[in-house]
Protein backbone atom coordinates (compact mmCIF):
# COMPACT_ATOMS: atom_id res chain seq x y z
CA UNK A 1 0.00 0.00 0.00
CA UNK A 2 1.12 3.58 -0.83
CA UNK A 3 1.68 5.79 1.99
CA UNK A 4 -1.84 7.85 0.78
CA UNK A 5 -3.44 4.61 0.61
CA UNK A 6 -2.23 3.78 4.43
CA UNK A 7 -2.92 7.25 5.94
CA UNK A 8 -6.58 7.08 4.51
CA UNK A 9 -6.65 3.40 6.17
CA UNK A 10 -5.84 4.90 9.36
CA UNK A 11 -8.35 7.98 9.53
CA UNK A 12 -11.13 5.48 8.16
CA UNK A 13 -10.27 3.40 11.42
CA UNK A 14 -10.04 6.08 13.49
CA UNK A 15 -13.54 7.20 12.50
CA UNK A 16 -15.02 4.33 12.90
CA UNK A 17 -13.91 3.97 16.48
CA UNK A 18 -14.75 7.47 17.28
CA UNK A 19 -18.13 7.13 15.73
CA UNK A 20 -18.69 4.06 18.25
CA UNK A 21 -17.65 6.07 21.20
CA UNK A 22 -19.73 9.32 20.41
CA UNK A 23 -22.63 7.30 20.23
CA UNK A 24 -21.92 5.66 23.73
CA UNK A 25 -21.50 9.52 24.73
CA UNK A 26 -24.72 10.45 23.32
CA UNK A 27 -26.42 7.39 25.11
CA UNK A 28 -25.15 7.91 28.54
CA UNK A 29 -26.38 11.61 28.19
CA UNK A 30 -29.24 11.21 27.46
CA UNK A 31 -29.73 9.00 30.41
CA UNK A 32 -29.20 11.84 33.05
CA UNK A 33 -30.67 14.53 30.46
CA UNK A 34 -34.19 14.42 28.88
CA UNK A 35 -35.05 16.91 26.09
CA UNK A 36 -32.84 19.33 25.23
CA UNK A 37 -31.27 17.13 22.34
CA UNK A 38 -30.07 20.38 20.40
CA UNK A 39 -28.03 21.91 23.23
CA UNK A 40 -26.59 18.44 24.72
CA UNK A 41 -25.76 17.84 20.53
CA UNK A 42 -23.80 21.61 20.03
CA UNK A 43 -22.10 21.16 23.39
CA UNK A 44 -20.87 17.84 22.07
CA UNK A 45 -19.73 19.69 18.78
CA UNK A 46 -17.81 22.11 21.02
CA UNK A 47 -16.45 19.75 23.10
CA UNK A 48 -15.49 18.10 20.03
CA UNK A 49 -14.06 20.99 18.13
CA UNK A 50 -11.96 21.44 20.82
CA UNK A 51 -13.54 24.49 21.79
CA UNK A 52 -15.20 26.57 24.37
CA UNK A 53 -18.82 26.78 25.31
CA UNK A 54 -21.10 29.92 26.28
CA UNK A 55 -25.18 28.04 27.64
CA UNK A 56 -27.48 30.45 27.79
CA UNK A 57 -30.97 29.94 29.29
CA UNK A 58 -33.60 30.81 32.67
CA UNK A 59 -32.60 29.00 36.08
CA UNK A 60 -33.67 25.81 35.86
CA UNK A 61 -33.30 24.12 33.08
CA UNK A 62 -30.03 21.87 33.43
CA UNK A 63 -27.53 23.68 32.43
CA UNK A 64 -25.11 23.05 35.33
CA UNK A 65 -26.46 19.24 35.40
CA UNK A 66 -25.08 18.93 31.51
CA UNK A 67 -21.78 20.20 32.01
CA UNK A 68 -21.18 17.68 34.96
CA UNK A 69 -22.54 14.84 33.08
CA UNK A 70 -20.44 16.52 30.06
CA UNK A 71 -17.44 15.46 32.60
CA UNK A 72 -18.11 12.27 33.72
CA UNK A 73 -19.47 11.09 30.15
CA UNK A 74 -16.18 12.11 28.76
CA UNK A 75 -13.93 11.34 31.46
CA UNK A 76 -12.63 14.77 32.14
CA UNK A 77 -11.22 16.35 35.30
CA UNK A 78 -14.02 18.52 36.11
CA UNK A 79 -14.15 22.01 38.22
CA UNK A 80 -16.61 24.65 38.91
CA UNK A 81 -16.66 28.20 39.63
CA UNK A 82 -19.64 29.83 41.04
CA UNK A 83 -19.02 33.75 39.91
CA UNK A 84 -19.85 36.24 41.72
CA UNK A 85 -19.26 39.88 41.97
CA UNK A 86 -16.54 39.26 44.73
CA UNK A 87 -14.89 37.03 43.13
CA UNK A 88 -11.05 37.80 42.54
CA UNK A 89 -8.89 36.52 39.64
CA UNK A 90 -6.66 34.67 42.28
CA UNK A 91 -9.85 32.98 42.89
CA UNK A 92 -9.45 31.32 39.54
CA UNK A 93 -5.76 31.18 38.89
CA UNK A 94 -4.20 30.63 41.84
CA UNK A 95 -1.61 32.55 43.55
CA UNK A 96 1.53 32.51 45.24
CA UNK A 97 1.88 31.81 48.56
CA UNK A 98 4.70 32.56 50.98
CA UNK A 99 6.15 29.30 53.07
CA UNK A 100 8.53 28.76 55.63
CA UNK A 101 10.70 25.87 55.68
CA UNK A 102 12.12 23.61 58.56
CA UNK A 103 15.78 25.75 58.04
CA UNK A 104 13.84 29.08 58.24
CA UNK A 105 14.23 29.57 54.71
CA UNK A 106 11.17 31.21 52.93
CA UNK A 107 10.11 30.56 49.16
CA UNK A 108 7.02 31.67 47.16
CA UNK A 109 4.98 28.73 46.02
CA UNK A 110 1.90 28.00 43.46
CA UNK A 111 -0.76 26.95 44.75
CA UNK A 112 -3.29 26.06 41.26
CA UNK A 113 -6.58 27.92 41.32
CA UNK A 114 -9.69 25.42 39.47
CA UNK A 115 -8.78 26.74 36.41
CA UNK A 116 -6.16 23.69 36.18
CA UNK A 117 -9.01 21.25 34.93
CA UNK A 118 -9.65 19.41 32.03
CA UNK A 119 -13.22 20.96 31.93
CA UNK A 120 -14.11 23.86 34.17
CA UNK A 121 -17.48 25.08 34.56
CA UNK A 122 -17.66 29.10 34.87
CA UNK A 123 -21.64 29.47 36.42
CA UNK A 124 -23.18 32.03 35.99
CA UNK A 125 -19.89 34.29 34.31
CA UNK A 126 -21.82 37.43 34.06
CA UNK A 127 -22.21 37.83 37.90
CA UNK A 128 -18.01 38.21 38.17
CA UNK A 129 -16.70 41.87 37.37
CA UNK A 130 -15.09 42.79 34.46
CA UNK A 131 -11.46 42.12 35.80
CA UNK A 132 -12.38 38.64 37.21
CA UNK A 133 -13.84 37.59 33.84
CA UNK A 134 -10.31 38.38 32.33
CA UNK A 135 -8.85 36.13 34.16
CA UNK A 136 -9.89 33.83 31.40
CA UNK A 137 -8.49 35.35 28.31
CA UNK A 138 -5.59 34.06 28.41
CA UNK A 139 -6.33 30.47 29.46
CA UNK A 140 -9.46 30.21 26.62
CA UNK A 141 -6.99 31.71 24.02
CA UNK A 142 -3.69 30.29 24.74
CA UNK A 143 -3.95 27.17 27.06
CA UNK A 144 -1.88 28.66 29.69
CA UNK A 145 -1.86 31.25 32.07
CA UNK A 146 1.06 33.81 33.59
CA UNK A 147 1.28 34.58 37.77
CA UNK A 148 3.98 36.79 38.68
CA UNK A 149 5.34 37.05 35.79
CA UNK A 150 5.92 32.91 35.08
CA UNK A 151 3.78 31.00 32.56
CA UNK A 152 2.01 28.02 33.83
CA UNK A 153 0.30 25.22 31.48
CA UNK A 154 -3.09 23.80 31.79
CA UNK A 155 -3.91 20.51 31.30
CA UNK A 156 -4.62 19.18 28.42
CA UNK A 157 -7.64 19.29 27.01
CA UNK A 158 -8.90 22.26 27.96
CA UNK A 159 -12.20 23.26 27.60
CA UNK A 160 -14.32 26.21 29.42
CA UNK A 161 -18.33 25.50 29.55
CA UNK A 162 -19.83 28.81 30.96
CA UNK A 163 -23.48 29.30 32.13
CA UNK A 164 -25.46 32.36 32.04
CA UNK A 165 -28.71 33.66 32.76
CA UNK A 166 -30.11 35.98 30.43
CA UNK A 167 -33.49 37.49 32.49
CA UNK A 168 -31.56 38.80 35.34
CA UNK A 169 -29.38 41.75 35.01
CA UNK A 170 -29.45 43.89 38.32
CA UNK A 171 -25.74 42.76 39.49
CA UNK A 172 -24.07 41.38 36.20
CA UNK A 173 -21.44 42.55 34.19
CA UNK A 174 -22.20 41.83 30.58
CA UNK A 175 -19.33 39.86 28.91
CA UNK A 176 -16.94 42.17 26.79
CA UNK A 177 -16.77 41.41 22.76
CA UNK A 178 -13.40 39.81 23.36
CA UNK A 179 -14.07 37.26 25.74
CA UNK A 180 -17.41 36.30 23.58
CA UNK A 181 -15.25 35.94 20.65
CA UNK A 182 -13.56 32.99 22.71
CA UNK A 183 -16.82 30.75 22.86
CA UNK A 184 -16.88 28.57 19.82
CA UNK A 185 -20.62 28.77 20.39
CA UNK A 186 -23.55 30.37 22.11
CA UNK A 187 -25.93 27.30 22.89
CA UNK A 188 -29.31 28.54 23.85
CA UNK A 189 -31.14 26.09 26.57
CA UNK A 190 -35.26 26.44 25.66
CA UNK A 191 -37.60 24.86 27.97
CA UNK A 192 -38.12 20.77 27.43
CA UNK A 193 -41.08 19.63 25.34
CA UNK A 194 -44.17 18.11 27.56
CA UNK A 195 -43.02 14.47 27.14
CA UNK A 196 -39.27 15.28 27.97
CA UNK A 197 -40.63 17.56 31.21
CA UNK A 198 -43.16 14.55 31.93
CA UNK A 199 -40.20 12.11 32.03
CA UNK A 200 -38.25 14.57 34.39
CA UNK A 201 -41.18 14.92 36.84
CA UNK A 202 -40.92 10.37 37.09
CA UNK A 203 -37.35 9.81 37.26
CA UNK A 204 -36.25 12.62 39.56
CA UNK A 205 -38.32 13.14 41.87
CA UNK A 206 -38.02 9.45 43.15
CA UNK A 207 -35.53 7.70 45.75
CA UNK A 208 -33.61 6.29 42.88
CA UNK A 209 -30.75 8.49 40.95
CA UNK A 210 -29.39 7.49 38.09
CA UNK A 211 -25.95 8.48 37.39
CA UNK A 212 -24.21 9.12 33.97
CA UNK A 213 -21.39 6.59 33.21
CA UNK A 214 -18.29 6.92 31.36
CA UNK A 215 -17.75 6.15 27.41
CA UNK A 216 -14.52 7.80 26.50
CA UNK A 217 -11.42 8.87 28.55
CA UNK A 218 -9.53 12.22 28.02
CA UNK A 219 -7.20 10.49 25.61
CA UNK A 220 -9.92 9.33 23.51
CA UNK A 221 -11.36 12.80 23.58
CA UNK A 222 -7.96 14.27 22.41
CA UNK A 223 -7.87 11.51 19.78
CA UNK A 224 -11.43 12.45 18.57
CA UNK A 225 -10.23 16.17 18.17
CA UNK A 226 -7.36 15.29 16.22
CA UNK A 227 -9.61 13.39 13.60
CA UNK A 228 -12.24 16.43 13.62
CA UNK A 229 -9.48 18.09 12.16
CA UNK A 230 -8.78 15.51 9.30
CA UNK A 231 -12.04 15.28 8.12
CA UNK A 232 -12.73 16.93 4.50
CA UNK A 233 -14.58 19.70 3.98
CA UNK A 234 -16.09 20.30 0.40
CA UNK A 235 -15.57 23.31 -1.46
CA UNK A 236 -19.25 24.49 -1.75
CA UNK A 237 -19.37 23.84 1.87
CA UNK A 238 -16.29 26.46 2.57
CA UNK A 239 -17.61 28.74 0.18
CA UNK A 240 -20.83 28.83 2.09
CA UNK A 241 -18.70 29.57 5.18
CA UNK A 242 -17.19 32.46 3.86
CA UNK A 243 -20.47 33.83 2.15
CA UNK A 244 -22.14 33.39 5.72
CA UNK A 245 -19.55 35.30 7.50
CA UNK A 246 -18.29 37.88 5.24
CA UNK A 247 -21.87 39.03 4.36
CA UNK A 248 -22.59 39.57 8.38
CA UNK A 249 -20.34 42.30 8.57
CA UNK A 250 -20.34 46.04 8.41
CA UNK A 251 -19.58 47.57 5.36
CA UNK A 252 -18.88 44.87 2.83
CA UNK A 253 -21.32 42.49 3.54
CA UNK A 254 -24.58 41.89 2.66
CA UNK A 255 -26.37 45.59 2.16
CA UNK A 256 -29.83 43.99 3.31
CA UNK A 257 -28.13 42.94 6.44
CA UNK A 258 -24.92 45.11 7.11
CA UNK A 259 -27.31 48.33 7.39
CA UNK A 260 -28.58 47.03 10.88
CA UNK A 261 -25.00 45.30 11.82
CA UNK A 262 -23.02 47.77 14.71
CA UNK A 263 -20.02 44.75 14.35
CA UNK A 264 -20.09 41.60 12.68
CA UNK A 265 -17.75 38.49 12.84
CA UNK A 266 -14.21 37.97 12.41
CA UNK A 267 -12.56 35.64 11.21
CA UNK A 268 -12.52 33.55 14.41
CA UNK A 269 -15.90 33.11 13.48
CA UNK A 270 -15.08 31.29 10.89
CA UNK A 271 -13.38 28.92 11.70
CA UNK A 272 -15.46 28.33 14.52
CA UNK A 273 -17.79 27.52 11.73
CA UNK A 274 -15.53 24.77 10.04
CA UNK A 275 -14.76 23.14 12.92
CA UNK A 276 -17.72 22.75 14.32
CA UNK A 277 -19.06 21.59 10.82
CA UNK A 278 -16.65 18.87 10.82
CA UNK A 279 -17.68 18.05 14.61
CA UNK A 280 -21.22 17.48 13.77
CA UNK A 281 -20.47 15.72 10.99
CA UNK A 282 -19.13 13.04 12.86
CA UNK A 283 -21.53 13.51 15.90
CA UNK A 284 -24.16 12.47 13.06
CA UNK A 285 -21.99 10.01 11.97
CA UNK A 286 -21.11 11.04 8.94
CA UNK A 287 -17.27 11.95 8.01
CA UNK A 288 -18.01 15.45 5.67
CA UNK A 289 -19.71 18.34 6.73
CA UNK A 290 -22.74 19.64 4.41
CA UNK A 291 -24.37 22.61 3.55
CA UNK A 292 -27.14 21.50 6.77
CA UNK A 293 -24.39 21.58 9.21
CA UNK A 294 -23.58 25.22 8.03
CA UNK A 295 -27.12 26.62 8.19
CA UNK A 296 -28.02 24.21 11.57
CA UNK A 297 -24.53 25.68 13.54
CA UNK A 298 -24.91 29.42 11.80
CA UNK A 299 -26.74 31.10 14.75
CA UNK A 300 -25.03 29.24 17.72
CA UNK A 301 -21.74 30.52 16.04
CA UNK A 302 -22.46 33.60 14.44
CA UNK A 303 -24.86 34.99 17.37
CA UNK A 304 -22.57 36.35 20.27
CA UNK A 305 -19.97 37.78 17.61
CA UNK A 306 -22.46 40.48 16.26
CA UNK A 307 -23.92 43.36 17.35
CA UNK A 308 -27.61 44.95 16.03
CA UNK A 309 -26.97 48.66 15.61
CA UNK A 310 -29.10 51.36 17.57
CA UNK A 311 -31.82 51.99 14.86
CA UNK A 312 -32.30 47.85 14.46
CA UNK A 313 -32.87 47.64 17.84
CA UNK A 314 -35.40 50.45 17.95
CA UNK A 315 -37.24 48.71 14.84
CA UNK A 316 -37.07 45.53 16.70
CA UNK A 317 -34.82 43.54 14.87
CA UNK A 318 -32.95 40.21 15.93
CA UNK A 319 -29.45 38.90 14.81
CA UNK A 320 -31.00 35.44 14.84
CA UNK A 321 -33.45 36.94 12.48
CA UNK A 322 -30.95 38.63 10.18
CA UNK A 323 -28.39 35.33 10.50
CA UNK A 324 -31.45 33.38 9.41
CA UNK A 325 -31.82 35.58 6.43
CA UNK A 326 -28.14 34.80 5.35
CA UNK A 327 -28.67 31.50 5.88
CA UNK A 328 -31.43 31.31 3.57
CA UNK A 329 -29.19 32.42 1.07
CA UNK A 330 -26.55 29.69 0.82
CA UNK A 331 -26.63 26.50 -0.92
Amino acid sequence: MTEQELATTSVAAAAERALEQIGRAREAVSTVIFGQEEAVEQALVTLLAGGHGLLVGVPGLAKTKLVETLGKVLGLDERRVQFTPDLLPADILGSEVLEETADKKRAFRFVKGPVFAQLLMADEINRASPRTQSALLQAMQEYHVSVAGERHDLPRPFHVLATQNPLEQEGTYPLPEAQLDRFLLQIDVDYPDRASERRILLETTGDRVVEARRALSAEELIAAQRLVRQLPVGDRVVDAILDLVRAARPGDGNPEIAAHVAWGPGPRAAQALMLATRARALVSGRLSPSLDDVAALAAPALRHRMALTFAARAQGRSIVELIQKLVERIG
